[in-house]
């Protein structure tokens, strides 16, 4: 078993009326010496908003702004943004969130060269239907009955008067090109999928998702698999590359007679072909244990979401319990030494 240290809270939630209902699930980048996080924050009616904070080591806050650093704007993000990932490629920092319409929840993309100044790109996963998502699959028989259990939920909304799209949560850029093309993740439950090789965003075409379904099954890179991840998964912190390959930090969910239970996993992916797996932990990295995991706005929850690396010492910020947010490190050539234990 892999030694956890869960150094504990590194930010809770404040009385400012953005953050009075929770802080969690942070995108985490080290520039310089400084720690920049980037959270969701939460008021009340559960309306998020991204707010930003400084630290100068990997518990200690220095300064942290009264006011979110990006609210919503567009139609598509409307009641609200949530859980940021951050990398930096080429000198553009891109920032994914969950962009939520207060019935669809999707990918989306804002970029900076500074991390003051931010564009936003939109939403750039698939905008499909749950129908138009299995008339696809179905055409090479690639869907399996796991995601009409998952994502056939149109017929609970049916009353609404917006399009009901295809959820597609968790998008996270690699934090460097491969072969000189971007590869990034996204979620369609209960599985993590892939996109590699796209040379340009403006790529990621209506046709591009066409062709991308019909091979659906093609570009799941992981699944559930262990007990403690037998529900669902989906993609974490950006990866972090090393000797062995990319070290992925993800959540696996479990139902209980509690309700889900969230615990943070580990996996390695070929460093030239990320697609592929090559290792993965059997039981999980940390699992909800401590009184902030678990009682919360959600109970029992570990969600881990940004990662900064320190010598051989991997820190990891996750939301717990979806009310605050903590810390965790383990000893990164401990957990590689593990992972190849746990080969495929």
């Amino acid at each position: 078993m892999i030694n956890v240290n869960k150094l504990g809270i590194v930010l809770h939630k404040t009385t400012n009326i953005f953050e009075c209902e929770g802080v969690l699930n942070p995108g985490v980048i080290k520039v310089g010496e400084v720690i920049h996080l980037f959270y969701r924050a939460v008021t009340k009616d559960n309306y998020s908003t991204i707010g930003y904070c400084q630290l100068s080591s990997p518990m200690v806050v220095v300064s942290r702004n009264d006011k979110p650093l990006l609210c919503p704007q567009f139609d598509y993000e409307f009641q609200g943004l949530e859980d940021p990932r951050i990398v930096q490629i080429e000198g553009t920092y891109y920032l994914t969130y969950t962009a939520y319409d207060g019935i669809n929840a999707l990918g989306a993309l804002a970029t900076s060269t500074d991390l003051v100044h931010w564009k936003k790109q939109g939403v750039i996963v698939p905008k499909i239907t749950y129908e138009e998502f299995k008339h696809f699959t179905e055409a090479e028989g690639t869907v399996h009955e796991k995601y009409i259990r998952f994502n056939d939920y149109q017929k609970s909304h049916e009353k609404q008067d917006r399009k009901l799209l295809l959820w597609d949560k968790n998008l996270i850029f690699f934090p460097r090109k491969i072969n000189n093309k971007f590869c990034i993740f996204h979620r369609i439950k209960p599985d993590i999928q892939i996109v590699v090789a796209i040379e340009k965003l403006e790529d990621l075409t209506i046709e591009f998702w066409q062709r991308y379904f019909l091979h659906f099954d093609e570009h799941i890179v992981l699944s559930p698999k262990f007990a403690h991840e037998v529900s669902y998964i989906g993609s974490g912190c950006p990866p972090v590359e090393t000797a062995d390959g990319w070290l992925i930090i993800y959540h696996g969910v479990h139902d209980t007679v509690k309700g889900y239970v969230y615990s943070a996993c580990a996996a390695l992916l070929d460093l030239e072909n990320p697609a592929k797996e090559i290792s993965r932990l059997p039981y999980p990295l940390f699992f909800p244990e401590k009184e902030w995991e678990l009682k919360g706005e959600v109970n029992n929850v570990c969600f881990p979401t940004g990662v900064i690396l320190e010598e051989d010492t991997l820190y990891i910020y996750y939301g717990a319990a979806d009310e605050r947010i903590a810390v965790a490190s383990i000893n990164l050539s401990e957990l590689l030494a593990e992972l190849r234990i746990n080969k495929n």
